[in-house]
């Protein structure tokens, strides 16, 4: 299912056309749309030099966390540690902030320019467990790709 993501991620990040900001939400809507535990797909990004994250686009159910500290929840914690983070079942994390009830499972990727990690890939997932080490390299790849254009 990733494999064959990949060539429709690059070709629809590489349309000049298009801003970036429609860019990243088409993006969302594919990965939202083609997989099919991905049942919110967003991104958040460095609020400026605040030790803040902002919300940019995304694709699922609106969401109230526009702004989420550093260090709070799953995102605020990757924004601190730069690392990966897989949460198989967020009812067992106590440092997180709950979109909705119906989110069972979170993966959350840093975005890296130029080595700095200006926001994240966030999926929220309604199926208990169940991201594998293939979402994360597929994530991974898709932040690369997105790293590209910022």
């Amino acid at each position: 299912m990733h494999s064959s993501l990949r060539s429709v991620v690059v070709s629809l990040l590489s349309s000049k056309e298009q801003s970036v900001e429609t860019r990243l939400q088409g993006l969302c809507d594919l990965l939202k749309a083609e997989i099919p535990h991905y049942d919110w797909v967003g991104f958040y990004f460095r609020n400026g030099e605040k030790e803040e994250l902002k919300l940019g686009p995304y694709a699922g159910a609106p969401t109230d966390h526009t702004i989420i500290p550093f260090g709070k929840g799953i995102c605020g914690q990757v924004a601190v540690s730069n690392a990966n983070f897989v949460v198989p079942d967020v009812a067992a994390q106590d440092n997180y902030i709950a979109c909705s009830i119906t989110v069972k499972a979170e993966i959350v990727v840093p975005l890296f320019v130029d080595g700095k990690n200006i926001g994240q890939i966030d999926i929220d997932s309604n199926t208990p467990d169940p991201f594998t080490e293939a979402d994360e390299r597929f994530l991974e790849f898709v932040n690369r790709e997105v790293a590209k254009i910022l």
